[in-house]
């Protein structure tokens, strides 16, 4: 760690100022978020609205459309997608993990002058502008 400030979020992890592959902004973030909950929300009206469920199916959401589509739907609609702090695909686990954690809310709420949740520490990932 360098004690010489930051210009933007990004910058140390060789990421642009802005437009695609920069860091994805707080609003961005909080609004794909209320996308896929709401979702996960609706849906769990098929089991009576069960707080259990509404986590789970979050969570369901998230581990299969990370890996695959690199973005949740929630992402997709405000312009995001989730890749490796190298730029690579980011597999199978990383979600996984990634998800877990977000789900306990506490690591999300957390973040570095990067704008990286906790979360996303753990995983290794960053999410970006598409």
């Amino acid at each position: 760690m360098s004690d010489v400030p930051l210009e933007y979020p990004g910058e140390r992890l060789g990421l642009p100022a802005e437009g695609r592959g920069s860091i994805g902004t707080l609003g961005r973030r909080v609004g794909a978020l209320f996308v896929d909950y709401g979702a996960a929300y609706l849906i769990s009206g098929f089991f009576d609205w069960d707080p259990l469920a509404i986590l789970t199916i979050f969570a369901a959401i998230q581990i299969v459309f990370l890996p695959t589509l690199q973005a949740s739907p929630g992402h997709k609609i405000f312009g995001l997608t989730l890749r490796r702090v190298d730029g690579a695909w980011v597999g199978p686990w990383r979600p996984v993990v990634r998800t877990a954690l977000l789900v306990l809310v506490i690591p999300a709420a957390i973040w570095d002058a990067d704008h990286r949740g906790l979360h996303d520490k753990v995983a290794g990932s960053v999410l970006v502008r598409a």
